[in-house]
């Protein structure tokens, strides 16, 4: 297949890119830099600027584009500037795809599990309504720019847990405190994380690729777990303790609004639409993702 992906330097977006080809895809990237090589092409999602000739003949488009939800305070520039980021890179995919006589086949563009914002321990399935919060109106809006692609495009809504890596993401600044015996659980710890490992994930990306499924699709392990659990399962393959809980004061003091819906908000996320479509997955229960995880 010949694979379009926007976001391609990120956390899931490298290792993707690298496993698509692997594969034997033909991959072309969009940077907003000055591109280095023929599979990058230079795009400004800001000024909608992108050459519809960059998309044509492309099988699927992946998009990963948006600004990091943790990178920095949540001020409300930066809450506009989460929104904006997405709707324009989406809105700049689907503005292009809408010039091509052919558009591509099939649109697989990134949410998120906090689209069901904070659920409490209801079993949330694709056909849940969404919850409320500041990320579930950004992840709404999101989902809703990309079923703006043109009729006849495949659209897939990717509603993502958290990506369970060796480094980077939300596991960049976990993994060290557990590794030094100093970290522990996040509130009460009985939130529910939906989690898959970074493997997976990306293994997920081309198994939709392929697939003729479309709509939204909850991208997690089958097991569910809570923090607690998560945390425990890693501490455990580290082979340290995880004592040094994290009270939900002290997070709220020192992370805002940030704490309640990345931290202390729970979703019991069920992967029902890829389990019904036979998805195999290479860490599917917590011991075997924190293994990984703990792997070097």
């Amino acid at each position: 297949m010949h694979i379009v992906i926007s976001g391609a330097s990120g956390l899931i977006g490298t290792p993707l890119s690298a496993s698509l080809r692997q594969a034997g895809h033909e991959v072309v990237t969009l940077v907003r830099r000055k591109p280095a090589s023929p599979a990058e092409i230079q795009w400004d999602p800001e000024a909608h600027r992108l050459d519809p000739a960059a998309l044509a003949g492309a099988d699927a488009v992946i998009n990963l584009s948006g600004a990091g939800i943790g990178d920095r305070p949540w001020t409300s520039s930066r809450i506009r500037e989460l929104l904006s980021s997405r709707l324009r890179a989406t809105g700049t995919l689907v503005e292009a795809m809408g010039k091509l006589e052919n558009p591509p086949r099939t649109f697989i563009s990134q949410s998120g599990a906090d689209f069901y914002g904070d659920s409490g321990s209801a079993q949330l399935r694709e056909d849940a309504s969404p919850g409320s919060g500041i990320l579930a109106r950004i992840c709404v809006e999101w989902e809703a720019a990309a079923h703006e692609a043109p009729a006849g495009v495949r659209v897939v809504t990717t509603r993502s847990g958290i990506v369970l890596s060796r480094s980077g993401g939300s596991m960049g600044r976990l993994l060290p405190l557990l590794r030094l015996g100093v970290g522990g659980p996040l509130g009460n710890g009985r939130q529910y994380w939906p989690w898959i490992t970074l493997p997976d994930i990306c293994a997920v990306f081309e198994f939709l690729a392929r697939s003729d499924i479309h709509g939204p699709v909850n991208v997690c392990a089958p097991q569910e777990a809570d923090v607690n659990s998560l945390i425990g399962a890693l501490a455990s393959a580290l082979h340290r303790p995880a004592f040094f809980r994290v009270p939900a004061p002290a997070l709220r003091l020192v992370m805002g609004k940030m704490a309640n819906e990345l931290l202390l908000s729970g979703k019991r996320m069920e992967p029902a639409v890829l389990e019904a479509a036979g998805f195999q997955w290479q860490h599917p229960s917590l011991t075997q993702a924190a293994a990984w995880v703990a792997a070097r």
